[in-house]
């Protein structure tokens, strides 16, 4: 199988359910990304009860999806020389990700995850030692044999990275997929992300419908005409309502599963990881769907963003079964 290479912010997710009162609280939007630093999320800390610790960050999530379905993916980062780096490093090994781990001596990034009762969730970000990676950290052997670069949204606040990155995957053939990550990141980055777009920089566009409508002004399948003009493949995810697929003058639209949803924390990562994972093998893009749409359902339905083992153990009968399909 061909492989993918993953560069993003390393995380340790940290997820608690809190109301909606609590979110009006803290004055931030609902469904969002909020960047903090290290005193306000002490004082965020302080506000919650029962936290469930876990390694997350979105390309990383989208790299150990892409791994536990038989695909072969590495992901660059940096990580604090602390307890939660070598748990962040090990994580990676254990999931079958080749890590290309850098350390810092700033602590280990993190993200809270506030989860509502309709199972959206609002982040609260300290980037930590992820913030730290520089381009000399990046190098050529990283993308050794790869078709594919995963960059996430949150990369554009860092623009010199981004730029390193798509540099170093255009002079070596590699093509790049760009997740936007949240609304919030087309807002604060707007300048380099239309950058990037008016450079024909972004093969595959990946966004959810608020960041559709943040990079278009328009609504679902218009956005995702609009966003096609934008890149080679554009995807829109519609949570429940699944998601529609865009290439040149074609909109496919992907079925979701009908399964209660829990916490949608991680389930735009685990989606582009299906969709990437059948991509990578030359499926038709509805198949490339199909596993999308299933891998995001095994998300939803859990608390936090690892996905057990029983539910992969679904996921490859159901990636057995389309590649039975395609034969």
């Amino acid at each position: 199988m061909k492989q993918i290479v993953g560069v993003g912010a390393a995380l340790i997710d940290l997820v608690t359910s809190v109301s909606e009162g609590w979110i009006v609280r803290h004055k931030k939007p609902k469904g969002g990304m909020n960047q903090v630093n290290w005193g306000e999320m002490g004082l965020i800390f302080g506000d919650v009860e029962h936290l469930s610790t876990m390694p997350g960050g979105s390309a990383s999530n989208t790299m150990i999806g892409l791994s536990r379905l038989g695909g072969k993916a590495r992901f660059v980062c940096k990580v604090g020389n602390d307890d939660l780096g070598d748990v962040y490093s090990l994580n990676l090994y254990h999931n079958g990700v080749d890590g290309y781990v850098r350390k810092s001596t700033t602590p280990t990034g993190r993200v809270l995850s506030a989860v509502t009762p309709d199972a959206q969730r609002t982040m609260f970000t300290y980037m930590g030692a992820s913030a730290e990676l520089l381009p000399s950290e990046i190098s050529e052997t990283s993308f050794h044999d790869v078709q594919a670069l995963y960059l996430e949204g949150y990369l554009a606040y860092n623009p010199t990275i981004i730029l390193h990155c798509i540099n170093v995957a255009k002079s070596n053939n590699v093509e790049v997929v760009l997740d936007c990550g949240s609304f919030g990141v087309i807002q604060d980055c707007r300048f380099i992300i239309d950058k990037l777009i008016s450079e024909r920089a972004i093969d595959i566009l990946i966004a959810n419908e608020d960041e559709a409508r943040a990079l278009t002004k328009v609504e679902e399948d218009l956005a995702c005409m609009e966003i096609a003009k934008m890149a080679k493949i554009a995807i829109v995810k519609l949570g429940k309502r699944g998601a529609i697929i865009g290439m040149r003058d074609e909109i496919i639209r992907i079925d979701a599963h009908d399964v209660e949803a829990v916490d949608s924390t991680g389930a735009g990562d685990y989606w582009a990881a299906g969709f990437l994972y059948g991509y990578l093998n030359d499926w038709p893009l509805e198949k490339c769907g199909e596993l999308a749409s299933a891998i995001a359902a095994e998300a939803v339905q859990i608390m936090g963003p690892v996905i057990p083992d029983e539910g992969y153990e679904r996921l490859i009968k159901i990636r057995d079964k389309i590649v039975g399909e395609l034969k």
